[in-house]
């Protein structure tokens, strides 16, 4: 069985390895489009820009739920013992949203290439 620290570093890095390689296929994508296209290619590249956005976006919000659920199991413990530290766990738990706010502008940028 999996431990848990494992699982985590696989579906972190799992994450980081897509969020890396989704802009690399709009940049292809973009080198393509400079090749002349006929109707026939021209929904091809639409339809594939639109899937990577989506795995961009799908997997930024899927491994901030992750890190989210992990943030918050963890705080209320802490809040049961250590009442006074409820500010900082409010700023732990809103960290992974940055996470899909890099997801939401990566998802962005390859829409509007």
């Amino acid at each position: 069985m999996i431990s848990k620290n494992r699982l985590a570093k696989r579906v972190f890095g799992s994450a980081f390895v897509v969020s890396m390689m989704v802009p690399a296929m709009a940049i292809a994508q973009e080198a393509a489009k400079a090749q002349v296209l006929d109707s026939q290619d021209a929904w091809k590249v639409s339809a594939a820009k639109a899937f990577s956005a989506a795995i961009a976006m799908a997997i930024s919000a899927f491994a901030a739920g992750y890190a989210q659920s992990k943030i918050g199991a963890a705080a209320a413990g802490t809040l049961a013992e250590r009442p006074e530290a409820g500010t900082n766990l409010i700023v732990l738990q809103a960290l992974p949203e940055v996470i899909v706010l890099l997801g939401f502008v990566i998802a962005f940028m390859i829409n509007a290439g």
